[in-house]
C-alpha cells in the first residue's frame, strides 16, 4: 500500500468531496480521508507526503483522435500564422528540414489569416511546387492540398465527389485543392493512412499517450477509430505500455448503400464482442451527421450567412437504420452533430431506435452540439443522451470566421453548457484533438470563464455560460467517465474505484482559474502507478 498524505484532495465524489489522504492498494484506492484515517487505516503503508499540493481525479478526454492527435504533434502547426505569406514562409522552412519527406503534412489552420482568399493549391504551389502538400484544417474537416498532392490523389475534373464530401472547383471545373468532410476524411485520409506504417503508427500513439499523461490525463475516448488505428493499441497493449484506460467508437462511414453501411455497425459488434474483458473496449459506433460552421458544411435549420444550406452528410433516412442496428447489439451511438439542424435529425434517429428497441439505460451521445435549439436541448435530457462538448472549440481566438459563418443571433447560443445541465442532461468534456490542444487544464479554464487560453487578452466570449470550476471539473472527469460506462472504474476518487489521481502544482480554487493558465503537473497516478513525475 502507498499512503498519499498531506494533500488538498478534491475528489468529485459527492458523497466525500474533500479529503487529505488517499491509501492506494494495487491498482484501486483502498481509502479516501484524513490524514489520521489514513494512518490508522494502513499504519505500515509506504508514505508519500504531497506537502499540501492539490490532487484532483484523473481526467477522461471524453473525445479525442489518438494517433492523428501524436502524429499532429510532430506536423507543421499552422495555427498562430499571420497572414498567407507567413503560412508559405513556414511551410518553406518546413520542407527544407524534411528534404526526404515524400510528402508534408501540417494543420491547424483557419480562415482568418487568409483575409477572404479561399485556400487554394496555387498558395501552397509558390512554396512547395515538387512535393505533394497535406494541411488539415484546425477542425480537421478541410484539406487544404497543392497540385502535387492532388495529381497522387488522382483527382481531376472528372473525378466525382465522394459521398457526404465535396471537391471544390473553380468555374473551369478544375479542383482548386480544397477538400470538404468525405472529401478530406475519406478520400484524402484514406489516401495518406495507406501510406503511414505500422511502426509510424505505434509511435505516433506512443507520442499521445505520453503527452497525455504528462497533463493529467488517465483515460480516453477515441472517437473514430478504424482497423489499422485499433492494431496500434493492440500492440501497444501487448507490450504493457498502454499506460492509460482506453475506449473507443468504431467509425461508420457513409456509403449511400444501406446494407454496406450495416456492414461496418456488424463489424464494429464484432471488434466489441472479440475486445470484451480486455484493456480496450469498442464502446460504439461513431456517424458525422453534418459538417462544421466554419466551413459551412454543418447542418442549420436556416440559412448561413452566405445564403448557403447543406444538407446533411447522414440524412435521417439513411441514418436511422444504422442508429436502430447499433442500439439493437447494444452499442452505444456517438453521432457527430454541430448544427442545429444535426442534433433535430440525430435525436429523432434515437427516438426512433428507443421505440423500435424499447427502454433501457443506453447512454447515445451528441458530439460537439455548438448550435443547439432549446427544444432539442429538451429533448436531448428527456432521452437520456449525454452532450459530450469541448471547451477548447469556445476559445474566442478561433471565433472569428465561426461567427463570420452564422452572421446573426444564433452566434448568441454558442456552445451554452449551463442550459444543458438546467435541462438535466449529462454533459462530458473533452478535447476532440488534435483540433484543438489537449492538455486539460487550459480546457477548464475556457469552461469556467469563456476567456481564450490563446490569447488571454481578449474579451470573453458569451460569458454567461461560463460554469463554475468545481462543476467544469466534473465534467472533466466523473461526467466523462460516465460518458463511455466507466463509472464503476475511475472519474471520482472514492474507495474502490481505480487509483486515477493528478496532482498539480497550484490550487486554482484558492488562487483563481487563470492559475489554470500556468499550473504544472506534478505527479501523474493511473492505475495506482505513476505514470508521470516532474520530481
Amino acid at each position: 500500500m502507498i499512503h498519499y498524505r498531506n494533500g488538498r484532495v478534491v475528489t468529485v465524489d459527492p458523497e466525500n468531496p474533500h479529503a487529505q489522504s488517499l491509501v492506494v492498494d494495487g491498482a484501486r484506492l483502498a481509502y479516501v480521508g484524513s490524514d489520521d484515517g489514513a494512518a490508522a487505516f494502513a499504519p505500515d503503508a509506504e508514505v508519500v507526503d504531497l506537502d499540501g499540493a492539490l490532487v484532483l481525479p484523473g481526467f477522461v478526454d471524453a473525445h479525442t483522435h489518438l494517433v492523428e492527435m501524436g502524429t499532429a504533434l510532430s506536423s507543421l502547426d499552422l495555427l498562430d500564422v499571420r497572414d498567407a505569406a507567413d503560412l508559405q514562409d513556414r511551410l518553406r522552412t518546413f520542407a527544407a528540414e524534411r528534404g526526404d519527406a515524400e510528402r508534408l503534412i501540417g494543420g491547424r489552420w483557419l480562415l482568418g489569416p487568409l483575409a477572404g482568399r479561399a485556400p487554394d493549391r496555387h498558395l501552397l504551389d509558390a512554396a512547395v511546387p515538387d512535393r505533394p502538400v497535406y494541411l488539415h484544417s484546425n477542425d480537421m474537416h478541410s484539406m487544404w492540398v497543392n497540385t502535387a498532392a492532388l495529381a497522387e490523389l488522382g483527382v481531376d475534373a472528372e473525378t466525382p465527389d465522394p459521398v457526404g464530401g465535396t471537391i471544390v472547383r473553380d468555374d473551369a471545373g478544375a479542383a482548386t485543392g480544397l477538400l470538404l468532410e468525405m472529401a478530406a476524411l475519406g478520400l484524402a485520409s484514406d489516401f495518406l493512412a495507406a501510406r503511414v506504417t505500422d511502426g509510424d503508427r505505434d509511435a505516433a500513439l506512443r507520442t499521445a499517450i505520453d503527452a497525455y499523461l504528462r497533463t493529467g490525463v488517465t483515460g480516453a475516448v477515441d472517437m473514430a477509430m478504424r482497423a489499422e488505428d485499433l492494431a496500434a493499441l493492440e500492440r501497444t497493449a501487448a507490450a504493457g505500455t498502454l499506460g492509460m484506460r482506453i475506449a473507443a467508437h468504431w467509425l461508420i462511414v457513409p456509403t449511400g448503400d444501406t446494407e454496406q453501411d450495416l456492414a461496418q455497425v456488424r463489424e464494429a459488434v464484432a471488434q466489441a464482442e472479440r475486445l470484451q474483458g480486455g484493456p480496450i473496449r469498442i464502446a460504439g459506433i461513431k456517424i458525422m451527421v453534418d459538417g462544421v460552421i466554419d466551413s459551412c458544411t454543418a447542418a442549420m435549420r436556416a440559412p448561413f450567412a452566405d445564403g448557403t444550406r447543406p444538407g446533411a452528410i447522414w440524412p435521417l433516412a439513411e441514418l436511422e437504420p444504422v442508429v436502430r442496428a447499433a442500439d439493437t447489439a447494444g452499442l452505444q451511438v456517438a453521432m457527430h452533430a454541430i448544427g442545429d439542424a444535426a442534433s433535430d435529425i440525430a435525436l429523432t434517429a434515437v427516438e426512433r431506435a428507443i421505440a423500435a428497441n424499447g427502454p433501457r439505460d443506453r447512454r447515445h451521445r451528441l458530439e460537439h452540439l455548438e448550435v443547439v435549439g432549446e427544444d432539442s436541448i429538451a429533448r436531448l435530457a428527456a432521452l437520456g443522451v449525454v452532450a459530450s462538448m469541448q471547451p477548447v472549440h469556445a476559445d474566442p481566438a478561433i471565433q472569428e470566421t465561426w461567427r463570420a459563418s452564422l452572421g446573426d443571433h444564433r452566434c448568441e447560443r454558442g456552445y451554452p453548457w449551463p442550459e444543458i445541465t438546467a435541462a438535466g442532461a449529462r454533459l462530458a468534456f473533452g478535447s476532440d484533438a488534435p483540433t484543438a490542444p489537449h492538455p486539460p487544464l487550459p480546457n477548464l479554464f475556457i469552461a469556467s470563464t469563456r476567456h481564450s487560453a490563446i490569447d488571454p487578452s481578449l474579451p470573453p466570449n458569451l460569458p454567461h455560460y461560463a460554469l463554475p470550476l468545481a462543476q467544469a471539473l466534473a465534467h472533466a472527469t466523473g461526467d466523462s467517465a460516465y460518458a463511455c460506462r466507466w463509472e464503476d472504474e475511475t472519474g471520482v476518487l472514492a474507495a474502490g474505484l481505480a487509483a486515477d489521481f493528478v496532482v498539480l502544482d497550484t490550487d486554482p480554487f484558492t488562487e483563481g482559474p487563470d492559475s489554470l493558465l500556468t499550473a504544472q503537473v506534478r505527479r501523474t497516478v493511473a492505475g495506482g502507478v505513476t505514470r508521470w513525475s516532474a520530481e
